[in-house]
């Protein structure tokens, strides 16, 4: 059916329903729907369907069997989704620490189904670390980070509940704000799960006291 088929070319083409409906300026609720088969495209959207995935419009609608591909494809909504959990069941949470990997490391582990997320870092007050997802044992996903802290009033326990409000539209590390008493913690990132870049940052009564660098995206 076409509904396997949009779902079928969107994940092949690294697209989440968000971007794929961003590109035909549709909600994301019509990509959902057609993809459940409620409602079918109108011959214009199989038009740029069909030049967005590089493919023909005979593919999109006609059955056969070029839906079976030798590799699993990756779910980008389903990475999204596992993503948060991952974050909000490890170092936010202070759960699911392992020894250490290697010497000096601080290290997290967190599986479920056929995903593995490991968030390893070293140092305190100046730290470097890398988050990894793995799909099926085949590395997906990566984020490297890199941060300092430069006063006193830092707050690790305020860090964390920030955190803890990551959110699907960006799940690489807090919100764009989020705000306790004294603290105000501010996230930019341009670019999408796919490729991205960011930096965050906490301010104490006004005054900066932390920074911290991240990027990565989807590795295949």
């Amino acid at each position: 059916m076409y509904s396997d088929k949009i779902a079928y070319y969107r994940k092949k083409n690294l697209l989440t329903q968000e971007a794929l409906a961003d590109k035909l300026n549709v909600s994301r609720q019509t990509i959902t729907k057609w993809e459940s088969g409620l409602i079918s495209p109108s011959l214009e959207y199989l038009i740029d369907l069909s030049n967005i995935f590089g493919t023909t419009i005979d593919s999109l609608v006609k059955d056969n069997d070029c839906i079976c591909d030798k590799y699993e494809i990756l779910d980008t909504d389903e990475l999204s989704h596992f993503i948060i959990e991952a974050k909000q069941n490890t170092y936010t949470n202070k759960n699911n620490k392992i020894l250490p990997l290697r010497s000096g490391s601080h290290d997290y582990l967190y599986k479920n189904n056929q995903y593995t997320y490991c968030d390893s870092f070293f140092g305190s007050s100046q730290f470097s670390g890398q988050e990894i997802v793995y799909q099926s044992d085949e590395v997906c996903w990566s984020m490297n980070y890199y941060g300092k802290v430069t006063d006193d009033h830092f707050s690790g326990d305020f860090l964390k509940q920030a955190l803890s409000h990551i959110h699907v539209e960006q799940p690489f590390r807090g919100p764009e704000l989020y705000t306790k008493g004294d603290y105000i913690y501010i996230c930019h990132v341009t670019g999408d799960l796919f490729h991205f870049n960011g930096e965050e940052k906490i301010y104490y009564q006004s005054k900066p006291i932390y920074v911290c660098l991240f990027h990565g995206g989807i590795i295949k």
